[in-house]
């Protein structure tokens, strides 16, 4: 109980799923503390400065910004959107090239058929069960009204009614990877296109859902930035009356006859709670703070299986350039390889970030790239001394400001270093497992992780996070936190209506 008789829950984590879950305790009428390691709130939804310049770390789209879903209420409620939110007049999900050729994947789908047909008339027949299998996939929306083992026999058939041509897409593509879906095209262009966005391994119907986002208009791109949508939520969490702690990294759960009784800090002090809510990288939480026993076994299965259920990051570099480069908002581009470790990559992408005057200044704006990385590139990194780490970045960032100018010849000259990270930052920065900024990977042959936010063995604690739920995402990460407050309702047979 905190000074004024009400319960306390202590929310361990100021990202995305820590502040959501704050911010809804406060509106159940609990106390609500959140202990954050970092200065500032967003956990992986932030951004950062360079040489005056903002550069952007996490949002390429949002899911929920469509009015009428659950999820576009739960942002709304954590004061990330408002009725009044500007987007990005963004009308493309992204570009692919090769050979001199490209096609786009509009958010006007009908466009886009015609675009990829006119590209490979002898795909035209695939092109058109893509285009239906897209559609069909705008009805998979997410759910966050309430976790699903509350749902009764209603919300099923709701779903089922809503969903009703979905079924059509997990039968065909569900079980196979982007790389083998891509291989029903002649194209090697359209090839391309496939598994550009998301790594070849992903389950192709991931690929098709994300794009389906894009196109219903429920997957746009706040203006502002990553940072301050974090900064919202912060700003709304305040406003409610809780109380957030910065550089102040929790560093143990305390556990006492199957209660958690609280928390421990590094200088041995301790804050006691009535509910403990953990919105940490789940390998963080049962590698440290919790001992591993209480790990769920379908986490440890995943964990134990990396070829299976693999992690995902990127190599990035940020510069600043004209504002006049306008290629499209995100363009895939074919390079001479690059090696990064054991690894060879031939595809990248430039993102330009003009839409968003929180990244443009003095006439120039940020543009980004990225080189995807998985687990055995993390590997090479982590095996790097702090020299061989240094080394390496700079000269990757040499080859890949070459491989933008030979893509580019308009910025030959043009590029203005800023800033270059790598799975290790993420690591670092946020206790990232592997460096990933996603969960585990959706691969045909993983099972959907669906943790169900208690643990065997602890009454009072409810863990949060985008790891309760593969892919994982901002989506996931909020919904999580709403449903650990709407579990510890449910627990004292309240009313779980927010």
């Amino acid at each position: 109980m905190n000074a004024n008789g009400k319960e306390k829950i202590v929310v361990i984590g100021g990202g995305i799923a820590g502040l959501t879950a704050g911010i809804y305790a406060l509106r159940a009428g609990f106390a609500a503390e959140i202990f954050e390691k970092n200065a500032i709130p967003g956990g992986e939804c932030i951004g950062w400065n360079r040489k005056g310049y903002h550069i952007d770390n996490c949002i390429h789209w949002l899911t929920g910004t469509k009015k009428g879903t659950e999820m576009y209420d739960v942002w709304s409620k954590v004061g990330a959107l408002s009725d009044d939110m500007q987007y990005a007049p963004i009308d493309a999900f992204y570009i692919s090239t090769y050979n001199g050729k490209s096609v786009t994947l509009w958010n006007d789908l009908k466009k886009t058929e015609r675009e990829l047909i006119a590209a490979s008339p002898e795909d035209e027949a695939e092109i058109r069960k893509f285009i239906q299998a897209v559609e069909y996939s705008k009805q998979c929306v997410f759910p966050a009204g309430k976790p699903m083992e509350m749902w009764g026999i209603k919300d099923y058939i709701n779903m089922g009614a809503s969903m009703k041509d979905f079924p059509k897409v997990m039968k065909e593509f569900g079980k196979i990877s982007l790389e083998e879906y891509s291989k029903r095209f002649k194209s090697p262009l359209l090839q391309r296109m496939i598994c550009d966005y998301l790594p070849k391994e992903y389950a192709a119907y991931s690929f098709l859902v994300s794009y389906a986002t894009m196109a219903d208009g429920n997957g746009s791109i706040p203006m502002g930035a990553s940072l301050q949508m974090s900064l919202r939520m912060e700003k709304k969490f305040k406003e409610l009356g809780g109380v957030i702690h910065y550089n102040k990294g929790v560093e143990e759960i305390v556990l006492e006859g199957g209660n958690a009784t609280g928390v421990k800090f590094a200088d041995g002090s301790f804050v006691e709670a009535d509910y403990v809510i953990p919105t940490v990288d789940t390998h963080i939480l049962f590698n440290k703070m919790l001992p591993a026993k209480y790990m769920p076994a379908e986490l440890k299965e995943a964990y134990d299986a990396p070829k299976t259920y693999p992690a995902t990051s990127g190599f990035q570099v940020a510069y600043a350039v004209s504002t006049e480069f306008k290629r499209g908002e995100t363009i895939f581009i074919e390079i001479d390889p690059i090696r990064v470790g054991n690894r060879s990559f031939s595809r990248m992408y430039v993102k330009a970030y003009g839409y968003d005057p929180v990244c443009v200044k003095d006439g120039k704006q940020v543009i980004q790239t990225c080189l995807s990385q998985t687990d055995e590139d993390y590997e090479y990194w982590k095996s790097l001394s702090k020299e061989e780490y240094k080394s390496v970045k700079e000269a990757l960032v040499r080859e890949v400001s070459k491989r933008i100018e030979e893509a580019f010849p308009e910025l030959a000259g043009d590029l203005e270093f800023l800033d270059a990270w790598t799975p290790l930052t993420y690591e670092r920065y946020m206790h990232a497992y592997h460096g990933s900024y996603m969960s585990f990977v959706t691969t045909p042959g993983g099972k959907q992780i669906k943790m169900k936010g208690q643990l065997k063995g602890i009454k009072n604690l409810y863990i949060a996070g985008q790891w309760t739920n593969s892919p994982g995402g901002l989506p996931v990460a909020a919904a999580s936190g709403k449903f650990a407050i709407q579990r510890i309702l449910k627990k004292q047979r309240r009313d779980i209506n927010l």
